[in-house]
Formats: structure tokens, C-alpha cells, sequence
């Protein structure tokens, strides 16, 4: 990510002049004659993501001309990096810092690609001169934690499975001195974890609960929870080909926690932080859970398992009950969970779920400040009764079709106690299509969000 900036521009830099469709006409009627013929020969009209290289008198590049929605906002500028040929540049518009901070991210967010198993690496992307009074910390922070999530999740499941996110964890903890301790295979029956084990034992990489703590005692504890399911084949009741076909990113909840963390124990957020990722493989053995079979969970509710494809609730209610146990200031959680969230709000915006108010409006309001968007859906209590069983105390699935992102969410608030602030997202942590800094492939949604919320409550 750091190759993509330097400090300095030389003799060879090439400007980048960020334009504004609202004020096109004002904005050309101050340029030279040379420019104005430039852009009309070009067809160039400011639209966003709209790009013209002005050439000076020999042919060479002498500047870029950026159409851009809002000079400051952070996607305009993701387009650049893909479509410029090598070289530095610089903007020349001065930005407040938060702006500046901003376009960075978005700059290096552009440059990314996900070349690990190509034979032919992606070329060198551009550099871009620092602009001035960029938070050049924050932006590592932030571009580090957005590709430590895209590059776990675009990981196939052979080189990412259990084994290897308990490793990515530790090598985490290791940078920023934190805690790590992993319960995995039958320990995890031991030490009363019993869904996460029973989701991951038909797997030949034991089921493993990752948990990171960070930061002193006595500071306001935020725990922060993400699915970590591998490779979901959706168990004995298995997936067709088509859904089967993305599930290396079921861990996508997890990838959202390492990277929120990394994000938070590298800017310094003053909390309590806990991380707790249940790592599992769903698949399919002769000691595979069973449907109608019925498990004690951590928090002592039974529960009978009405679909063993709907697991990642499963292994998210004992990591759940766990950190609810310790009283924390908040819990955040993340989870690829359900397909209906994705034909409520589609592949682009994360679902979320909230038992308190204050804490979902200052969610909301980060989402607006720093474009990560959200939707908040309903906990709606009268549907709980769709989750219940005949011999359990509670199903892990409803019977019909109807309300399933609302009625996961609902199971998972049985595992969190009423006085605990919890937010739960249920992400697609996938581009289903290109755009600018976000190509297609595994992707943070929401993070930068609930970041920023956390930032503003206690920094």
C-alpha cells in the first residue's frame, strides 16, 4: 500500500485537476484557450469517473483532468489508480484534512488487486504525492485493515480454513501485543463451547474459537464478534452447486473482525477490546450434525437444528453468549448470514440489527459521515415465534420463507442480554460487480462505519 504515495513531487509529476460536473462551466471558462480545446476535442464534461489525459505540445502527459460528484469524497478518486499509466502525480486543490485523509484512502483502495495466485503479476500502480495534511497513519491504518479483509476473503478455503485465520489472529496479537488464545477441536467441548464444535467436527481442520483481547483492564469494553465458517457445503443439508460456488467467503464476519481490530489496536482506540472469531468448516462426515438434532448451547438454551445450512447462527450464539458474559460497553457482530438480507437491501449495503437506539443512530450517523452505507431492519419480536420447536427450546431456522435476515437476527438476541447495546450486521462481504476501488471479489462493508462510531464514543 505504501508504494502507491511518496513524500515529494520532482519535474515529472503530473498534476490531477478533480472537476466537478455542477460547476464545469464556471470552472472552464477560467482555463486557457489550449485547455479549452482540449476538453472540447476530448468530449470531456466533468461526469464522475470521467478522465482526460491533456497532452502538452510534444505528446507527453502534462496533466489529468478527474470528473468527480464531490472534489472531497473518497470513491472519486479510486478510479485513477486503475487507469492511469505509471508515473507520480499530485493533486492540485488544497482539501481540509479529514478530505485529504480521505481521498488517500481511496487512492490506495484503487491500487488494489488480488494477484497471489497469478502467474503474471498485476502491474505497479501509479504513485501519488502525499496531499497535504492527509493523516498519512490513518490512512495505512485504514487501507492495511480493508486489504487484510479482501485478501483473507479472496483466499480460496484450501489456504484458509480454521487453521490459517487462528494463525492470521496470532500473527495480529503479535504486532500489536495483544492477547491471543485458541480453543480448538474437542476442547472446545471442554471448555462449553458446544455449537461451534458441533458445526466444525465433521471437518479434518478442527473447529477452533479465536479470541484477541487488547488494551488496559480497566477501559470500557467493546467486544466485536464475526462468522468464521471457511467453506460452508451447507452440511447434510447440502447446497447445490450454485450456492456452493462463493462459499470461501463465509468467513467474510471474521475477516470484518481481524480487520476492525487491526484497524483499532493500530490508531489507538482507548477500550477494552475483545475478538472473537469461531472458526469452522461446515462439511460433510459420518459424524456431520444432523437435522431435528438438538444441541445445549453455552447459554444453556436447546436448540434443535431444523437445517444444518443455517450453522453460521450456530457458531455465532456460543461466541455470542461468551462475550455478553463479561458486561461489555457494546457488542458488534458480523456475519455473511442469511440470503434473505441480500434480497432486502441486495449485494451493495449491510443489513443491520440493533436492540438500542442511541447506539444504531450513532451507527447510522457514521455511516452518512464516511460513506459506508447501512440499513437498519427490525428486531421484530412477534416473529420470534416463527423459531419455535416442539421438542427445543428454540429452532434454528423458521418454518416458512418469510422475514429469514429478521428471524436470524432474532435467534442470535436470545445469546445477548437485553441491557447489552448489540449491533449485528448481516453482510454479502463480496462485489458482485466492478466499481471504482472496489473490484469484484471479498470486500469490507460497514467497517469503516462502525469504526468511525467507535472513534467519536471514545477516543
Amino acid at each position: 500500500m505504501t508504494a502507491s504515495f511518496k513524500t515529494k513531487s520532482d519535474s515529472k509529476t503530473i498534476p490531477v485537476t478533480p472537476v466537478e460536473a455542477e460547476v464545469f462551466d464556471a470552472w472552464l471558462a477560467g482555463e486557457t484557450a489550449e485547455v479549452k480545446n482540449w476538453v472540447k476535442s476530448s468530449g470531456f464534461k466533468a461526469r464522475p469517473g470521467q478522465i482526460s489525459l491533456v497532452s502538452g505540445s510534444n505528446g507527453s502527459l502534462v496533466r489529468v483532468l478527474l470528473g468527480v460528484q464531490n472534489y472531497e469524497g473518497m470513491w472519486d478518486y479510486a478510479v485513477l489508480p486503475a487507469n492511469l499509466p505509471g508515473g507520480s502525480y499530485k493533486l492540485d486543490v488544497r482539501m481540509a484534512p479529514a478530505a485529504a485523509t480521505a481521498v488517500a484512502i481511496g487512492w490506495a483502495l484503487g491500487g488494489y488487486s488480488f494477484d497471489a495466485y497469478k502467474s503474471i503479476k498485476s502491474k505497479k500502480p501509479p504513485v501519488l504525492v502525499w496531499p497535504a495534511r492527509a493523516d498519512k497513519a490513518r490512512v495505512k491504518a485504514m487501507v492495511d485493515a480493508i486489504f487484510l479483509v479482501r485478501d483473507l476473503i479472496n483466499t480460496p478455503a484450501e489456504d484458509m480454513g480454521p487453521s490459517q485465520i487462528a494463525a492470521e489472529s496470532r500473527k495480529l496479537g503479535k504486532r500489536f501485543k495483544a492477547d491471543v488464545n485458541v480453543i480448538v477441536g474437542d476442547a472446545l467441548l471442554k471448555k462449553n463451547f458446544p455449537t461451534i464444535h458441533a458445526v466444525g467436527r465433521a471437518s479434518d481442520d478442527p473447529p477452533r474459537l479465536i479470541d484477541l483481547k487488547w488494551g488496559p483492564k480497566n477501559a470500557p469494553k467493546v467486544s466485536i464478534v464475526g462468522k468464521g465458517v471457511c467453506f460452508d457445503t451447507g452440511g447434510l443439508d447440502l447446497k447445490p452447486a450454485a450456492g456452493m460456488l462463493r462459499m470461501k467467503k463465509d468467513m467474510g464476519g471474521g475477516a470484518h473482525a481481524l480487520g476492525l481490530a487491526s484497524l483499532i489496536m493500530a490508531l489507538k482506540i482507548p477500550i477494552r477490546l475483545r475478538m472473537l472469531v469461531p472458526a469452522v468448516e461446515n462439511n460433510v462426515a459420518g459424524n456431520s450434525i444432523r437435522p431435528l438434532d438438538v444441541i445445549k448451547t453455552r447459554k444453556g438454551i436447546t436448540v434443535e437444528i431444523g437445517n444444518t445450512d443455517a450453522e453460521g447462527r450456530l457458531v455465532m450464539c456460543d461466541a455470542l453468549a461468551v462475550a455478553d458474559a463479561e458486561n461489555p460497553d457494546m457488542i458488534i457482530d458480523f456475519a455473511t448470514l442469511t440470503g434473505a438480507a441480500r434480497v432486502a437491501v441486495g449485494s451493495e449495503l449491510a443489513a443491520m440489527f440493533c436492540n438500542d437506539d442511541s447506539l444504531a443512530t450513532d451507527l447510522e450517523n457514521a455511516a452518512k459521515n464516511v460513506d459506508d452505507p447501512m440499513w437498519r431492519l427490525p428486531l421484530w419480536r412477534p416473529y420470534r415465534r416463527m423459531l419455535d420447536s416442539k421438542v427445543a427450546d428454540i429452532n434454528n431456522v423458521s418454518e416458512g420463507g418469510f422475514g429469514g435476515a429478521i428471524t436470524a437476527a432474532l435467534y442470535l438476541q436470545e445469546f445477548v442480554s437485553k441491557d447489552t447495546p448489540w449491533a449485528h450486521f448481516d453482510i454479502m462481504a463480496w462485489n458482485t460487480s466492478p466499481r471504482p476501488g472496489r473490484p469484484v471479489g471479498g470486500d469490507a462493508q460497514s467497517l469503516r462505519a462502525v469504526f468511525e462510531m467507535i472513534e467519536k464514543r471514545y477516543r
